[in-house]
């Protein structure tokens, strides 16, 4: 009997600290939890500059398709921007909430006539001197070869940012930093690996 209780004992507080030790949940502005596989709003929270995310030119893009695309900011603030979702590394999760810290790959729900992917990847944009987030990765994979692939949401404050530091390849060394916007010469506000991160907050579709 006495062997049994330990035994019960033991698993309880086994499986209390593997809940403990899982990155707290991502909440959106109604205080739910973010759900992989679910459409989000991504909403600046500091008002007046800019609406939620979306998708426009590169700055190399061939002027007749408008072709490749990047992510940027909406210029008019009572914008919500184009609906995405989140795809973590582990398949596992997939159908669960979406934690800080996590590897996952970010996704547009939308439809455009560039022959690549909505999926998020990091690029360096030689005009801009600057890493850029454009689109065209490969959905899952973790590894060397999607290593540009992956982002991670981070707790910022009381709200949150997004980052750029893939831990999908031990060997791997990649550029990590925040993302933030920079203003183009054409006014465009692009989503970028800046100094000074871009405060978000999710909204449900």
């Amino acid at each position: 009997m006495k062997t049994a209780l330990f035994s019960a004992l033991t698993f309880l507080l086994f499986s209390s600290t593997i809940a403990t030790d899982q990155p707290d949940a991502v909440l959106d502005v109604s205080g739910q939890e973010l759900r992989t596989r679910t459409y989000y709003y991504v909403l600046p929270v500091i008002r007046g500059r800019g609406g939620g995310l979306s998708l426009d030119s590169a700055t190399d893009a061939d002027p007749n398709i408008g072709c490749p695309l990047v992510v940027v900011q909406e210029q008019q603030e009572v914008s919500n921007g184009l609906p995405l979702y989140f795809s973590p590394v582990n398949v596992e999760q997939q159908g669960s909430v979406v934690r800080l810290s996590t590897d996952l790959n970010v996704i547009f729900n939308a439809s455009t006539i560039c022959l690549q992917s909505t999926l998020w990847e990091l690029a360096f944009d030689k005009s801009l001197q600057k890493f850029v987030v454009a689109t065209g990765g490969a959905l899952g994979n973790p590894g060397s070869e999607t290593l540009n692939n992956w982002f991670k949401i981070e707790r910022f404050e009381d709200d949150y940012k997004l980052v750029f530091c893939p831990g999908v390849c031990d060997i791997c060394r990649p550029v990590c930093g925040e993302l933030g916007v920079f203003v183009d010469v054409d006014g465009i506000r692009r989503l970028v690996l800046a100094d000074e991160p871009l405060k978000v907050v999710f909204k449900r579709v």
